[in-house]
């Protein structure tokens, strides 16, 4: 049986956002909502079934304490349906870093800005498609994303660099399993509605005599994708945090760059989702880590 990243298996997860919307209201400032939905971490998981709770905001009451009580009605209200307080809480936009750590600290919660949201960033776009149009006062707008300019990619400490690396493909419905593969870091999110079973997932195996520490050390970093970078220099680049980027190899040939863009391809194809594997050598059959990766919108 797999050990998924510090207990994840049994973790209860929780993806936050807390910003306007596009809804006006009588005194001509923008309604604010929080909104809140539980990650499902197994491959074959019902997106929908986890916990969810909404609730809009004045334009007047937007502050730490409002949030605070917000929060604390999400749990009770979770409670009450026989779901689990969230260990942890994601949130993607870190304008709003400040205000949701400290609700979440005062309410007794833990939380962390991360684009690991690809639940929530679903979850709002049929908001904006299909639930705000709806409401008094609506003024037409999409789902804005979160972009800034890129940070510098940082190099991996030399003690946890990989020695070889390749790309692979596995079958969206080969991770019905995943739960039972020996894993000792990692994370997994639901499949269904991204992808169809026969659809094909590019990854990335990064192979490492010093897998686990690697492996451990990533399990910290709140990974968010994986993406080619034409450089220079050309190079595969792990994104983390909010903004966060990680040079995790070098991709400095011909051979190398094109499957690097035949990754990028299969990806797209893929609704942008892929996975990165640590392994300590190819002939292995467990995984020190493997972290089932989304490229999002709104990070």
């Amino acid at each position: 049986m797999a050990v998924m990243q510090s207990g994840v298996k049994s973790a209860t997860i929780w993806e936050l956002d807390f910003y306007s919307r596009p809804i006006l209201q009588e005194n001509g400032k923008k309604l604010w909502e929080v909104v809140i939905c539980e990650t499902p971490l197994v491959p074959g998981a019902d997106p929908v079934a986890g916990f969810r709770f909404a609730k809009y905001c004045p334009s007047t009451s937007v502050n730490s304490l409002w949030l605070k009580e917000a929060l604390e009605e999400a749990v009770a209200q979770a409670e009450s349906q026989g779901k689990a307080a969230p260990t942890l809480i994601r949130f993607f936009r870190r304008q709003m870093n400040n205000m949701i750590l400290k609700a979440s600290t005062d309410a007794g919660l833990q939380a962390k800005a991360s684009r690991r949201t690809a639940t929530l960033a679903a979850w709002l776009d049929q908001r904006y498609a299909e639930i705000y149009p709806q409401e008094s006062g609506y003024q037409s707008s999409s789902n804005p994303s979160v972009q800034y300019l890129p940070d510098p990619a940082l190099t991996l400490p030399d003690a946890l660099e990989g020695e070889r690396w390749a790309f692979v493909n596995l079958t969206a419905a080969d991770f019905a399993e995943m739960a039972e593969w020996d894993i000792g870091f990692g994370e997994a999110f639901s499949l269904q509605g991204l992808v169809s079973p026969e659809q094909k997932i590019p990854g990335m195996l990064i192979f490492s005599k010093r897998a686990d520490p690697l492996a451990a050390w990533l399990s910290g970093l709140e990974l968010a994708y994986l993406k080619f970078d034409g450089g220079p220099p050309t190079s595969m680049v792990l994104e983390t945090g909010v903004s966060d980027r990680w040079l995790l190899a070098a991709v400095n040939n011909k051979a190398t760059i094109e499957e690097a863009k035949a990754f990028e391809a299969a990806k797209a194809a893929a609704n942008d989702v892929h996975f990165i594997g640590i392994q300590t050598n190819p002939e292995q059959e467990t995984f020190a880590g493997f972290w089932l990766l989304k490229e999002s919108q709104v990070g």
